[in-house]
C-alpha cells in the first residue's frame, strides 16, 4: 500500500517532483487529458441540458487501468495537474474515473516546480474548483458546437476537411481585413526638409528638421511647397531661438505574461509561438542541472498576470545589489490588466542565483536563449530606470522654424541588462553640441526628402497575438494552437514572418462573414471570453450560457443551410485550356493548396499543378525561373529546365543583370 499517489500530466513533471517528496510516495503521469468529447459526433446532448458525452481517449485504456490500480493501493491521491482551467478540468476527469476506487482524492497546485513550492502545496490540499472546471467545459462545449455545426457548411460549399472555429475564424478575419487595407491603400505624398548645421565653436555638425512657420507646425505635401520654403530660407541666417534641457526616464518592462513572452521571443529570437511554448513547457517541468538535479527553471508559462511573489522580489533584490550595486535596484509593482485572470504570477526564473551563463551547458541552444530572455526580463523588471539628459533646440531661419532633439544616456539602470523590443519604429534622436541662445549656426547642407505614406504592415505572429489580446479574443493558452491551426488549414501562410491570407482563407472568411456575422464579430467573441471568466468566478451558470447561445445560433445555421442549398460558389476561371477536352480550367483548393482542374468533372478528371514564375531569366541558361516550396514550406527558385539541361537551383531569388 502506497501512502501517497500524485498524478501530474507529463513524465518530465513527474520526474522533477519525485525527488522533492520523501516517504512512500508514487508519482504518475496522465499524459494530458484522459477523457474528451468523441471525435465522430457532436458529443453534446442538446435535448438534455447540453450534457457533454465524455469518453475515455482512445489508446489510454491501459494507462487508466494502471492509474485505477495505483489509486486503489494508495491511502491518498493528489491531483497535481497544471494550475489553470485546463489543469483543473484534467483533475476533475481523473477524479471522476478514479473516485469509485478511492474516496481520498484531493487537489494540489503549484506555480513553480521547486522543492519549497511542491512541499508547501502538499501541505495545503483543496477540493477541485468546480467553477474553473465549468469555465473550461463551457469553452470546450461552445467551441465544439460552433465547429461541428459550421464546418459542414464549408464542406458542402468549399471542400471537405475545412473547419471553422470561434477564435480561429476571427484571427483569419483580422489577417484578411489587413490584406484588404494594404491592397486598397492609396499612398499620400509628403516631404521633409533637413538641414545640416555647423556649430563653429565645437566644429560639430548636427541635423535639424523643418517644423513650420511662425511657431505653427506645417506639413509639406508636394514639391511646389518645398520650393517655396527653400526660396525663403536659401540665404537666411540660422539662429538658435530656444533651448530646452531636461531629463527623461525610461522604465523597464514588467515580467513576461504568456503573450508578451511569445511576442518578444518572436521579435528577438525568431521563434514561432508553438516553439516558444514547447521550450517553455520543458523549462517549467524540469531540466537536469549539475549539483541541483532535475528542477523546474521557470514558473508556470500560461498566465496573463505580471504579479510577482514577495520571495521572488527579495531574491531579485539580493541578486541586483550584489551584481550591479544598490543604485541599480528599485522595488517595483506592476499593475495587472483588469481583464487578466491573475491566477498565478508572471513568468520568471524559479532561482535568481541560476544565471543563464551558469547553466548554459545543461541547456540546448534554444532552451538557453528563451531562459536568458525570461531571466533577464524578470531581473530588469526590478531594476532602476534608465536616465537620459535631453535637449530640444528650435532654430529660426527667416521665421521658418527647424527643430532638433538630442539625448544622452547618463545612467543605464535596467538597460545594462535588458531592453524590450517593439513593432513600432522609434524616432531617432541626434547628438547636439552645447549651444547658446541667439547663436548663429553655419548652414552646411539642405536636404529635401520626398516620402510616401505606407500601408499598415502585415501581421506577424507577434503582432497578431498583441492584437488578439488587446481585443480580448482568446486567452494565453489559445494563441499558439489558434495560429498553428489556421496555418495547417492553409487559410493563411507565412512568408518571412508575415502572415498572408491564401485564396482559400479569403473564400472561407467571406462565406462566414456573410452568413455567420455574430461568430465573426470581434466584440461578440470578446464578450464570450468575459462570460467564461464570470463562470470561473462562480457568477454565471455554464449551461445557461450555452443555452442562451445555442438557440439563436442553431436557427442561424438552419437558415444559412437553406439559403446556400442551391447556391454554387463561383469558381475562378484561368486562361489555361484543359489538355484533354479544351475547356478553360478553373482554380480549386486541395489539401496542399491551389491547383488547376477541369470544370468538366466527372467526365474529365484532368488536373494540373500551378507553376509560379518570376520575370527574371535563369542566370545559367536564360530559361524561366519557377518558385517552388520545400517540405518546410520555405520557397526556393529553380530553372524550368532542371534537371534536363540546367542545374540552377537556389534558396535566394536571382537578381536582374546589372543589379
Amino acid at each position: 500500500m502506497t501512502d501517497k499517489l500524485i498524478i501530474v500530466e507529463s513524465p518530465a513533471k513527474a520526474n522533477t517532483i519525485k525527488k522533492f517528496l520523501g516517504g512512500n510516495t508514487k508519482v504518475m503521469a496522465s499524459m494530458g487529458h484522459i477523457r474528451d468529447l468523441p471525435k465522430s459526433k457532436l458529443g453534446i446532448d442538446v435535448e438534455h441540458n447540453f450534457e457533454p458525452e465524455y469518453i475515455n481517449i482512445r489508446g489510454k485504456g491501459d494507462l487508466i487501468k494502471e492509474l485505477k490500480k495505483n489509486a486503489k493501493n494508495s491511502k491518498k491521491v493528489y491531483l497535481a495537474t497544471d494550475p489553470d482551467r485546463e489543469g483543473e478540468a484534467i483533475a476533475w476527469h481523473l477524479a471522476n474515473i478514479l473516485n469509485p476506487e478511492n474516496k481520498q482524492i484531493t487537489r494540489v497546485t503549484f506555480n513553480e516546480i521547486t522543492k519549497n513550492a511542491v512541499q508547501k502545496a502538499m501541505k495545503q490540499p483543496r477540493d477541485i474548483d468546480i467553477n474553473l472546471v465549468d469555465a473550461q467545459q463551457a469553452r470546450r462545449v461552445l467551441d465544439r458546437i460552433v465547429g461541428y455545426k459550421i464546418s459542414p457548411v464549408l464542406w458542402k460549399k468549399v471542400r471537405r476537411g475545412l473547419s471553422a472555429g470561434r477564435v480561429q475564424s476571427v484571427a483569419v478575419e483580422l489577417i484578411v481585413d489587413r490584406e484588404e487595407e494594404i491592397k486598397n491603400f492609396i499612398p499620400q505624398e509628403y516631404w521633409n526638409i533637413y538641414v545640416q548645421l555647423l556649430d563653429e565653436k565645437s566644429k560639430k555638425t548636427f541635423e535639424a528638421k523643418f517644423y513650420g512657420k511662425n511657431g505653427k507646425k506645417q506639413e509639406i505635401h508636394n514639391k511646389e511647397e518645398v520650393d517655396e520654403i527653400l526660396k525663403n530660407i536659401k540665404d537666411a541666417k540660422y539662429i538658435v531661438e530656444d533651448i530646452k534641457k531636461g531629463e527623461k526616464k525610461r522604465t523597464p518592462a514588467p515580467p513576461f505574461t504568456t503573450s508578451t513572452m511569445q511576442q518578444e521571443a518572436s521579435r528577438k529570437l525568431g521563434f514561432t509561438l508553438k516553439k516558444t511554448m514547447s521550450i517553455a513547457q520543458v523549462l517549467y517541468e524540469g531540466i537536469k542541472i549539475p549539483e541541483r538535479g532535475t528542477i523546474g527553471l521557470i514558473t508556470y508559462m500560461r498566465t496573463d498576470s505580471t504579479r510577482i511573489s514577495e520571495e521572488a522580489r527579495a531574491a531579485a533584490k539580493s541578486h541586483i545589489i550584489a551584481t550591479y550595486g544598490e543604485s541599480c535596484y528599485e522595488n517595483r509593482y506592476y499593475k495587472t490588466n483588469k481583464e487578466a485572470q491573475d491566477a498565478h504570477e508572471g513568468i520568471r526564473p524559479t532561482y535568481a542565483d541560476l544565471e543563464p551563463e551558469k547553466i548554459k551547458d545543461a541547456l540546448t541552444k534554444d532552451q538557453y536563449k528563451l531562459y536568458k530572455l525570461i531571466y533577464n526580463r524578470f531581473i530588469a523588471s526590478q531594476m532602476a530606470s534608465a536616465i537620459y539628459d535631453t535637449m530640444s533646440v528650435t532654430i529660426d531661419a527667416n521665421d521658418f522654424k527647424f527643430k532638433a532633439n538630442g539625448q544622452n544616456l547618463k545612467f543605464k539602470g535596467f538597460m545594462a541588462l535588458y531592453v524590450e523590443e517593439t513593432d513600432e519604429k522609434e524616432e531617432e534622436s541626434t547628438s547636439i553640441p552645447e549651444l547658446i541662445l541667439n547663436q548663429v549656426l553655419k548652414l552646411e547642407k539642405i536636404e529635401p526628402k520626398q516620402s510616401f505614406t505606407e500601408p499598415p504592415p502585415r501581421y506577424t505572429e507577434a503582432s497578431l497575438v498583441k492584437t488578439l489580446e488587446e481585443k480580448g479574443i482568446g486567452r494565453p493558452s489559445t494563441y499558439s494552437p489558434t495560429i498553428t491551426t489556421i496555418l495547417e488549414r492553409r487559410y493563411i501562410e507565412k512568408e518571412q514572418k508575415q502572415l498572408i491570407p491564401t485564396e482559400l482563407g479569403k473564400i472561407v472568411n467571406k462565406l462566414l462573414k456573410e452568413n455567420f456575422a455574430n461568430i465573426m464579430d470581434i466584440q461578440f467573441t470578446a464578450n464570450i471570453e468575459s462570460q467564461f471568466d464570470n463562470i470561473a468566478e462562480g457568477k454565471e451558470n455554464w449551461k445557461k450560457m450555452i443555452e442562451d447561445f445555442y438557440g439563436p445560433f442553431e436557427e442561424n445555421v438552419e437558415k444559412v443551410e437553406k439559403q446556400l442549398e442551391h447556391v454554387e460558389l463561383t469558381e475562378e476561371v484561368s486562361n489555361i485550356p484543359c489538355d484533354k477536352c479544351g475547356r478553360m480550367m478553373v482554380y480549386k483548393y486541395g489539401r496542399y493548396g491551389k491547383f488547376l482542374a477541369c470544370p468538366g468533372y466527372p467526365e474529365c478528371k484532368n488536373t494540373k499543378p500551378i507553376v509560379e514564375t518570376i520575370d527574371i531569366p535563369c542566370p545559367k541558361c536564360g530559361g524561366k525561373i519557377q518558385i517552388r516550396k520545400a517540405k518546410n514550406k520555405r520557397k526556393y527558385y529553380i530553372c524550368e529546365n532542371n534537371p534536363k539541361s540546367c542545374d540552377y537551383i537556389s534558396w535566394n531569388k536571382p537578381k536582374k543583370e546589372g543589379k
